[in-house]
């Protein structure tokens, strides 16, 4: 892979990262609010729903990069110009890479909103936890924010 690829593949997985968030994380705060036992007033009903965008699409734009750009990567190690039934099986294990990549990434890389004010307390806290469990165990759910954690 070229250099000039590897730019576009960060610079286009970084900012579609942050498309989505700009896009769909209004919609999740709603979903959030009205799963709220508080109920969907309460919880804070469509006020401040883009609360918290800037710092969640800040903070997706190295994740969906590091994404597009493991999966660029192994397609072309990969070769992905190969025609028949190899090519959705060369998709598939670029996007699980990608994946595999990514998603720890993405634990060392919350939105601002989970309390940690540096990357390297995030990283201690993380590393603390590997003997307990993974690095691939899911975030907590966003329900905690409405708690104001």
């Amino acid at each position: 892979m070229e250099r000039r690829e590897l730019v576009a593949s960060l610079v286009a997985g970084g900012c579609a990262g942050m498309c989505v968030d700009l896009t769909l994380y209004p919609l999740d705060t709603l979903k959030t609010r009205l799963q709220s036992q508080q109920g969907f007033h309460k919880a804070g009903g469509f006020r401040g729903i883009y609360a918290g965008v800037p710092s969640a699409a800040v903070g997706s734009f190295p994740n969906a990069a590091a994404f597009f750009v493991t999966y660029e990567c192994t397609k072309s190690l990969l070769g992905a110009g190969g025609a028949g039934h190899v090519a959705p099986v060369t998709h598939m294990l670029a996007a699980s890479l990608g994946e595999v990549v990514s998603l720890p990434l993405a634990k060392l890389l919350p939105p601002f909103s989970f309390g940690f004010p540096s990357a390297g307390s995030r990283l201690k806290m993380y590393i603390s936890l590997i003997p307990r469990r993974s690095l691939f165990v899911p975030l907590p759910p966003t329900l905690n924010i409405l708690k104001g954690n």
